[in-house]
């Protein structure tokens, strides 16, 4: 039997470092896991007012990913990486001496806007450092160190914060130190291909001739994968309250509910997105959106654990192939040097799914019901395939941004 696995083996040495970094910074994320819960029990916020420092949060992050990546063109995204792990590991170990509500409402926003410029970095780096036709395989492997790392680092803190939640800021810090010095000591030899020697991602590339916003590529992609994000972020809004207050569900189920998740991402993502990586984007993104779609959407008809169960795999099968796709597809249409910038954009559409997504969910199921809702998700996930689909079409009116 033939190892799902061993595609892996052709991956250049930079992809196994950025895995290595990523992994040993999600390992230590658990701060914002219980960030609501450190802001209103320890510093005595109202829920209200923990709400305002997550939508500053928020808002941090949604302005940076452009800034981020455009600095990743300018100054290397390596360097972007470094600074933030760097950057925002200083400001871990000092955010519990801000005490009243302004000074946190400062420190979060200089916080969100250091961490989150992490992202497109890594993202421009995997997407320099492989051939096309590894990518799927390259951001299949990050998210892997990711959910790795996420099924450490916020169990951890859930024994450390009953003892200290000053411990969970100081080991959150140490570890995106940790890993900043890792990524500075660590060469990044990239691969582009079998005919082509392994180089060093060092240099940024010439100026690209296009801006990202006038690629018509670039923003009919962020149409269509809208919709399927705001579907996907109802994890973070109306899910959990669906599952606790209408089904009855205790908030150990629904934790073990997300087990499933985890799980079926950490043993199949890399080895399915390795069988698929050979798929058209637009046919991957598509199938990827619209089980997304009918996963949520099943739950309109789900009344017990084994039924919401199974609606957990639909949609993280959707996840699995969805995500590491879209970074695909944004890499492949991104002139060499703009990718930084390309890659900013799309993570500024996970921000904004991400403000306005739960939301709107939990909007929508208190006005109109939850039933209204998860068919809503499914009718989002729906169009968002058929536009996912059509994406060929719309990237044929206008040529490759670096050729024109």
């Amino acid at each position: 039997m033939l190892n799902p696995w061993r595609g892996l083996a052709g991956l250049p040495q930079a992809v196994w470092v950025i895995f290595g970094v990523t992994l040993v910074n999600r390992m230590g994320t658990m701060v914002l896991p219980f960030f609501v819960i450190y802001l209103t029990r320890r510093i005595g916020l109202t829920a209200e007012q923990a709400g305002l420092v997550l939508v500053c949060y928020g808002a941090g992050a949604f302005l940076t990913a452009p800034l981020a990546g455009k600095l990743c063109d300018r100054w290397k995204a390596r360097h972007v990486m470094a600074a933030a792990l760097l950057l925002s590991g200083a400001i871990l170990l000092v955010f519990p001496l801000a005490k009243g509500f302004q000074a946190i409402l400062i420190i979060t926003i200089l916080w969100a806007i250091v961490s989150e410029a992490f992202r497109p970095a890594s993202l421009a780096i995997l997407s320099e450092a492989v051939a096309p036709k590894q990518r799927k395989a390259a951001f299949s492997l990050s998210r892997l160190a990711i959910n790795l790392g996420m099924s450490i680092g916020p169990a951890v803190g859930g024994f450390l914060a009953i003892y200290s939640f000053t411990a969970l800021f100081i080991v959150d810090g140490a570890t995106s130190l940790l890993a900043g010095f890792l990524l500075v000591s660590l060469p990044l030899r990239a691969g582009q291909g079998d005919d082509q020697p392994p180089h060093e991602l060092t240099a940024t590339a010439p100026a690209g001739n296009i801006g990202a916003l006038r690629d018509v590529r670039l923003l009919y992609f962020i149409a269509a994968f809208l919709p399927a994000l705001f579907v996907f972020f109802q994890t973070q809004g109306a899910l959990p309250l669906f599952l606790v207050r209408n089904l009855q569900m205790t908030e150990a189920t629904y934790g073990l509910l997300f087990t499933i998740n985890t799980g079926l991402i950490i043993l199949f993502e890399v080895p399915l997105n390795l069988a698929m990586a050979r798929w058209p984007h637009h046919l991957a993104t598509a199938l990827g959106a619209m089980l997304c779609g009918a996963g949520f959407g099943a739950l309109a008809v789900s009344s017990g654990v084994w039924s919401v169960a199974l609606t957990v795999v639909v949609w993280t099968f959707g996840e699995m192939i969805l995500f590491p796709s879209s970074s695909a597809q944004i890499a492949d249409i991104a002139p060499a040097a703009q990718r930084g910038a390309y890659m900013g954009y799309y993570v500024m559409t996970f921000s904004l799914a991400f403000m306005v997504g739960p939301w709107l969910g939990l909007a929508v199921m208190e006005m109109f019901g939850a039933t209204t809702l998860w068919l809503g998700t499914l009718g989002c996930g729906m169009a968002s395939a058929v536009m996912m689909f059509f994406a060929r079409a719309a990237s044929q009116r206008q040529p490759r941004a670096a050729e024109s």
